[in-house]
């Protein structure tokens, strides 16, 4: 099971490195992407962190789900496996 947290709410000022630095308070961090505007590299206000075990995935949810940083109020949680977006698939034939 992969120890992936959605991060959302940020702040168009926060930075990765500013995210790896909190979120190694909770324990081992893998990896962070800050989610950007393609062409304008703006961040889209949304990050996703991995860390090392559902243990610190857990913790990190109960110590910065409503953490204040940048001045903006941070919604953490598991991330969930991104949609198919449907191109064709709803179509029906007849």
């Amino acid at each position: 099971m992969e120890a992936k947290l959605y991060v959302g709410n940020l702040s168009y000022d926060t930075t990765e490195q500013g995210l790896r630095e909190l979120f190694m308070q909770a324990g081992g961090v893998v990896s962070v992407t800050l989610i950007k505007e393609p062409g304008s590299n703006r961040s889209k206000g949304f990050a996703f962190v991995e860390m090392t075990s559902q243990g610190d995935v857990q913790k990190a949810i109960g110590m910065f789900n409503g953490y204040t940083l940048d001045e903006r109020q941070l919604n953490v949680n598991v991330a969930r496996p991104r949609e198919e977006r449907g191109g064709n698939n709803n179509r029906r034939s007849y």
